[in-house]
């Protein structure tokens, strides 16, 4: 879900929001009696809150994350890939080839030496290399690519800000 008005900063966030925020981060799946409950505000409460920050677009959407594993994808890989033309339609056309590319799960635009990191899933080493190959490498604007095999994907920690100006990460709070 896209957002017609997203929040730029946490200025209009409250520390019943940032609960509701820090609840759903833990588990999407929590129903409304349960999220009302575990930060202490009424039932239509949370749900009126939980809807205002989905139209604000500070809740962007919900997601459920896969084993890829047990997809039969157990080869992961953060590619780097570096353009050799950077004008705007070479990077559009490239963009473009990107969302058709069997195995991408997500594509980052970076700054620095690398233009973007490719993190990708496949079923073999033979697959991952046909990416490469076959995808990648003869794309025009591309000049380099960098492959590194992922050993184990580690979980994110959910950093939310705190009234205050702290960070919350998962139960923990540094200041």
């Amino acid at each position: 879900m896209t957002s017609k008005n997203p929040r730029t900063s946490t200025a209009g966030l409250d520390g019943t929001d940032l609960a509701i925020l820090a609840e759903l981060a833990a588990d999407g799946r929590i129903t409304n009696a349960a999220l009302a409950a575990r930060v202490g505000v009424a039932e239509s409460t949370c749900m009126h809150r939980v809807r205002a920050l989905r139209e604000s677009g500070v809740i962007s959407g919900f997601y459920a994350r896969f084993n890829l594993t047990a997809l039969g994808l157990p080869i992961q890989a953060v590619i780097k890939v570096r353009l050799g033309s950077h004008k705007r339609d070479d990077v559009l056309r490239f963009h473009a080839r990107l969302a058709k590319i069997p195995g991408v799960l997500t594509a980052f635009h970076v700054a620095g030496e690398d233009d973007y990191l490719l993190h990708v899933a496949v079923e073999s080493p033979g697959e991952l290399r046909d990416l490469v190959l076959e995808h990648l490498t003869v794309h025009p604007s591309v000049r380099h690519t960098e492959t590194q095999l992922v050993f184990e994907v580690l979980p994110g920690i959910g950093v939310l800000p705190q009234p205050g100006g702290r960070t919350s990460r998962g139960s923990r709070q540094h200041d």
